[in-house]
């Protein structure tokens, strides 16, 4: 057995050993491996896996429950109460008489960590397993030979060293192999070479390659690396290494973590920047005020940490991850898969849909309509050789040679296949976009036969079968030729042109130089229906903002036929030979504008997504053929269906298992739902905190005593930030949903700067109320005028009544901000919501009414105080109303 490179090899060694594997024979390798042509028997695969574990790269999966839990606990607001801890065991339990040692404020942290940091890993570790129980409903397959079961499809992480893989057009090669036979293989090596043109991959290394002393990745013409894809052709190969050992695997690895940041992280972090900005200037003002008026310098530092802590949304994690993992559950319902989870906030923010047409707006379904000579009679013999030409391709056998094959069985033509034999094949390519088979009857007649989309195959005849004679094709009847293929497509077709010709070499080794001077036969015409949900699905699109344009590398006048039918209106149309003579500039002129792009190839739908993309939109792709890979790479959310080819749904973000549209717009709707719930937190409690933090200020220049006691000021954090767990359960209005929203670092300042002060006047009234009327009326006279021993009393009362004061405000607050309508009036937030802050303020009331608020210095407050309360908050509600809606007015839109 062959020792394969350890898990942790570098790049280059393995490199040098597929290398070595490259100058082999074939029999030499398949010796080595302990294997041979006809596989491995399940027993020995079973042994494989459990030595070389599954077939897996490295990536980002979800850490061990115990690893998020410890995570859980990883917070500026729990670092902050393990801070108070560790102070209040130094000053009142470790300096301290026995006698006198009180660990009430070390249990009352303890409970408050506890809390939420379990509240924290339960949604966050719930949201993480229902994530990867949806991927997991995807998996990508992989032909396998074995001994004891022949060939069969298994899991690409099943496979092991050893192995024998049959490959074929639209497969991702599962690992890295070493071909045994193959034909006409053309592999696709972009994702490690960057080379965007296919490359022929033959059994054996070329002899002078076989020679050479120093080899790189690009001359291994015998090795096929894992990642890579089929673009046509067949092959039978051996694997030499999986997972880690790979050098896609190598190089996944070292990878690990530094993926590039998606539009919703980058949103993420410039809200961050804006948090932490605010965060960086309020913390020295509120230390150094506190310190020189209050002359307590630690609890100056405590205070202003307890601060800093709560101007940050520190449920911002789980509310995001919450969101989005209750997003994906919602879409699974609809049979949409979510690979990877921000992708579901790009489906809201997208502007722009970009999708190919066949299987996508149209049923996918195609079927033989005509079967015509040149002058549009019906004619077998045109039907027959294309039957011919499907039968005995082995590269890329996509839908409509399906097609074929079925008319022509109908047609009784199944048993040609033991009058005509293959001698070669000239594979399918998107450039060419033509294949050839060279076929040899019974008697040693030799033919090529072609067929392809009907330009390209007319530049490669010079004769035509015209009135029932092979004639020269003069323009006059190429003109007659394009006439009638425009009236098949304009009745909706899709038309392949077959050509032949009997004048072939005797070689057996043939090439695209041999597609020339060949005679056209006729045309097949194929009618491929649009979707039933097509029209509904591209209506509601557009009434939610969202341009649908399509990309494809049919012709313009079928693809004209199909916008029609499913109500597209078609503005402008591109051709890909017109892209192909435009600067960037000039295609990012035209391209916002243009409805159909047509007869493109792969690279053009790439460059045309880049291209919207720099412009400015967030761009959606969906496809499903090898032709939409490249594509769905660069949108910003790829979207396929379960019965795409490998490589289209390996490298899209979200898989539909259903053929209905609608489902577009239902994705579109919870994306944009998931970006206002996180959007009202973040804008809500931001302004909230900012809030509280600009009235500290106030109170600490005119105050004796600290408005409210850090571990106070933590408690109320925690109350509120337990209510907002319930945002990504709310509703939201369905005017925000009709148009895609972007992240707006910008807007969030403006919020807190707007609607933090309009919270703090009311703090400052609830500052006099407390300061000048409650607090006397209940303790006995003016703080300043009180004995030492009721002073304590004094800030106690005036601390409990802010923090009731505050908690009200801010989590009363939420519901006035959460839509642009005039709540419980116009607009009521989700049962959830309602529940959660109803919760949250009578907790927060009742609490210093208890021993748990003694403990954290409160009292309990007299009746009049609530009718201040209720009058404070009324005005307080009234006026951030009228400040929404100057908002709104000055801004365009309040989230």
């Amino acid at each position: 057995m062959i020792k394969i490179a350890k898990k942790n090899g570098f790049t280059d060694s393995i490199l040098t050993q597929l290398i070595e594997f490259a100058r082999k024979d074939v029999d030499e390798i398949l010796a080595q491996l302990g294997t041979d042509r006809e596989g491995l028997t399940s027993e020995e695969a079973q042994d494989r896996l459990e030595m070389y574990g599954l077939n897996e790269i490295a990536h980002e999966k979800p850490a061990p429950w115990y690893i998020q839990l410890i995570k859980a606990f990883v917070n500026p607001f729990i670092g902050i109460l393990v801070f108070l801890a560790i102070v209040s065991y130094i000053t009142d339990v470790l300096f301290t008489a026995p006698q006198d040692r009180d660990w009430s404020t070390i249990i009352i942290i303890s409970i408050m960590v506890t809390v939420s940091g379990l509240l924290r890993f339960v949604q966050e570790y719930r949201s993480n397993v229902e994530a990867e129980k949806l991927k997991a409903l995807v998996y990508t397959t992989a032909a396998v030979i074995r001994k004891d079961t022949g060939e069969k499809e298994i899991k690409i992480e099943e496979i092991v060293p050893g192995d024998i893989i049959h490959l074929a057009a639209g497969d991702m090669v599962p690992a890295d192999v070493r071909v045994i036979t193959s034909k006409d293989l053309f592999i696709n090596q972009a994702t490690l070479t960057g080379e965007s043109e296919p490359v022929e991959k033959y059994p054996d290394l070329k002899e002078e390659k076989r020679k050479a002393k120093d080899l790189n990745l690009s001359d291994l013409e015998n090795i096929c690396f894992m990642g890579t894809n089929v673009v046509s052709g067949s092959a039978i190969a051996v694997v030499l290494s999986t997972g880690d050992r790979t050098y896609f695997g190598s190089m996944a690895k070292s990878l690990v973590g530094h993926r590039v940041m998606t539009s919703f992280e980058r949103g993420i972090n410039n809200v961050s920047k804006v948090l932490i900005k605010f965060m960086t200037v309020m913390f020295p003002i509120v230390f150094v005020i506190n310190g020189l008026t209050k002359g307590n310098w630690l609890d100056a530092l405590l205070f202003a940490l307890a601060v800093a802590v709560g101007l940050t949304p520190e449920m911002l994690p789980m509310i995001v991850t919450t969101n989005l993992a209750k997003g994906a559950v919602t879409m699974a319902k609809r049979k949409t898969i979510v690979k990877r989870l921000d992708a579901i906030q790009n489906f809201g923010a997208m502007d722009v849909l970009c999708t190919d047409k066949t299987g996508t707006l149209t049923l996918n379904k195609i079927v033989v309509e005509k079967h015509l000579d040149i002058h549009g009679n019906e004619d077998d013999r045109v039907l027959r050789h294309a039957y011919l030409n499907s039968f005995y391709q082995t590269g890329l056998r996509n839908l409509m040679d399906v097609a074929i094959l079925e008319y022509g069985a109908e047609k009784g033509f199944n048993g040609l296949e033991k009058i005509y034999k293959k001698v070669d094949e000239i594979p399918f390519d998107f450039v060419r976009r033509r294949m050839s088979v060279v076929l040899e009857s019974e008697g040693g007649k030799r033919q090529l036969v072609t067929k392809g989309a009907v330009e390209e195959v007319l530049s490669i005849c010079e004769y035509a079968e015209y009135k029932g004679e092979v004639v020269p094709l003069t323009d006059e009847i190429r003109q007659e030729v394009r006439e009638m293929v425009k009236r098949l497509n304009e009745d909706g077709m899709r038309v392949l042109a077959v050509a032949q010709k009997n004048d072939v070499p005797p070689e057996g080794v043939f090439s695209v130089a041999d597609e020339s001077k060949m005679v056209l036969m006729g045309y097949i015409g194929f009618l491929d229906p649009p979707k039933e949900s097509a029209p509904y699905a591209i209506k509601a699109l557009k009434e939610h903002g969202v341009d649908v344009k399509i990309l494809t590398g049919d012709n313009e006048i079928v693809t004209k036929k199909i916008c029609k039918e499913v109500g597209i209106n078609v503005e402008n149309v591109l051709l890909g030979n017109e892209i192909e003579n435009m600067t960037d500039e000039e295609l990012a002129e035209v391209a916002e504008k243009t409805t159909i792009f047509a007869k493109l190839s792969p690279m053009q739908k790439s460059k045309i997504i880049k291209t919207l993309q720099n412009k400015g939109h967030i761009v959606g792709y969906m496809g499903d053929g090898i032709n939409d890979a490249p594509a769905l790479r660069e949108a910003d959310v790829g979207i396929s269906v379960d019965s795409a080819v490998d490589i289209a749904k390996e490298s899209a973000d979200i898989i539909l298992l259903e053929k209905s549209l609608t489902v577009l717009e239902e994705g579109v709707v919870e994306g944009r739902r998931i970006f206002g719930n996180i959007m009202k937190y973040i804008a809500i409690t931001s302004s909230s905190n900012f809030g509280n933090v600009f009235s500290v200020l106030v109170a600490s220049a005119f105050l004796p005593f600290l408005p409210m006691h850090p571990l106070q000021l933590l408690f109320l954090n925690l109350i509120y930030d337990l209510s907002m767990t319930s945002v990504p359960w709310d509703t939201v209005d369905k005017e925000y949903i009709q148009k895609p929203r972007k992240w707006d670092a910008a807007n969030i300042g403006n919020f807190m700067v707007w609607f933090g002060p309009t919270s703090s006047i009311f703090d400052i009234t609830t500052y006099a109320l407390m300061f000048f009327l409650i607090g006397p009326i209940v303790i006995g006279g003016s703080y300043f005028l009180l004995p030492e021993v009721l002073k304590q009393n004094f800030v106690s009362l005036f601390q409990t009544g802010w923090f009731v004061e505050s908690l009200w405000t801010q989590t009363m607050v939420v519901h006035m901000l959460r839509t642009e309508k005039i709540p419980f009036i116009q607009s009521i937030a989700s049962w959830p919501l309602l529940l959660f802050t109803s919760a949250a303020v009578t907790v927060g009331t009742i609490v210093p009414f208890t021993s748990f608020g003694a403990k954290l210095g409160m009292m309990p407050l007299p009746g009049i105080y609530f009718l201040f309360l209720a009058a404070t908050l009324l005005a307080y509600l009234t006026l951030a109303q009228s400040v929404k809606m100057r908002f709104i007015k000055r801004f365009g839109s309040l989230l």
